[in-house]
């Protein structure tokens, strides 16, 4: 059976009537969904820790900043727009002491609850609005009249009122003009990972750089290459994105077409979607989420090597040159806004 979408008629923003949203972090996700709620009228304030680079960011854009404590102190709704590795040392430092009966704290995504490193006390809402894009186009598409697509989840109902609170926030920031689907924290969460791990970031940037190193490898210019195998990537994403991987192959040619189904599959086989089986298993089994926390503990420095990595890879030094020609691409893939907690 098909799930069910919620959309406009279905958020009622006057929940929020006479209450405070707070919003902890000013980031990609944080910045869309306090610019996007103060614009649907509500109440928002902006709880950052002393210090943080964004707090001129956000006064200037109008919100008023207190320190990540009082912001959870004064408001109803807390949405906890932190990085995923950070909310657990800031939930037991700022905000748990600062929380009391009634009021509902909100994730962009399950990682905390689902794998437990926050455990909220019981008398308190748990929520979860997930849009399901980057912040600046949640933001992007919110000012165009627009919306993202959320996920909303509720972990935990006390008052009763949970669902309705996530839909207001929903369609405070957009998500109910493009469709909003129920799920779980849990759901969610693995979903997310596996999508990132595999297709989305992970498996695409492997994908692109493989070819990339293929074609230069074999003695083509490595500017063929790069608009070969990553520039015209998105006019292909755009397309599947737009009517499916049915609507992009009647937009190509019958060559590109046949090369798509007969060696497609030849790349992309048997053995990836068994890797792909195993890398979800490291997922619910919680190993992936473990071995995160476990590199953020350490001070990330196999994920800044290996970022690092990738930064000093030809591939993006060919980008940079070539996207200097068309520099409207980098003015609307951020939106002019720096993303930062």
């Amino acid at each position: 059976m098909p799930a069910k979408v919620y959309r406009d008629k279905d958020g009622d923003l006057s929940v929020f009537k006479g209450k405070t949203l707070a919003v902890l972090g000013y980031g990609s996700q944080g910045h869309a969904h306090a610019l996007n709620l103060k614009d649907s009228g509500c109440q928002i304030i902006v709880g950052l820790y002393e210090g943080s680079k964004s707090i001129a960011a956000a006064e200037q854009q109008g919100f008023k900043v207190y320190p990540t404590g009082e912001a959870v102190r004064r408001a109803d709704v807390i949405f906890v727009a932190l990085p995923d590795t950070k909310q657990a040392d800031v939930y037991q430092t700022e905000i748990q002491p600062n929380l009391s009966q009634g009021k509902c704290l909100l994730f962009s995504h399950g990682f905390s609850i689902h794998f437990e490193t926050v455990t909220p006390p019981p008398e308190i809402d748990v929520v979860l609005v997930a849009p399901k894009g980057p912040g600046h186009t949640v933001r992007r598409q919110y000012v165009e009249g627009k919306g993202v697509p959320c996920l909303i989840a509720v972990h935990q109902n006390p008052t009763r009122h949970a669902k309705k609170t996530a839909l207001a926030w929903a369609k405070g920031i957009g998500g109910t003009r493009a469709g909003v689907i129920q799920t779980t924290f849990r759901e969610e969460t693995e979903t997310d990972l596996f999508g990132e791990q595999t297709v989305l970031c992970g498996g695409i940037s492997a994908l692109v750089l493989a070819g990339y190193e293929v074609l230069v490898e074999a003695g083509y210019q490595p500017e063929m290459a790069y608009f070969e195998c990553l520039h015209e990537l998105k006019l292909i994403v755009d397309l599947i994105n737009e009517s499916g991987i049915g609507g992009m192959r009647f937009s190509v040619s019958e060559t590109a077409k046949w090369g798509d189904v007969s060696v497609g599959p030849t790349i992309i086989d048997a053995g990836v979607k068994k890797r792909m089986v195993r890398a979800l298993k490291n997922i619910q089994s919680g190993k992936f989420a473990k071995g995160w926390v476990q590199e953020y503990q350490s001070g990330y420095k196999q994920y800044q090597a290996l970022l690092k990595a990738g930064q000093n890879h030809e591939i993006e030094k060919v980008g940079k040159r070539l996207r200097k020609l068309m520099p409207w691409m980098q003015q609307r893939s951020t939106g002019g806004v720096q993303a930062s907690y």
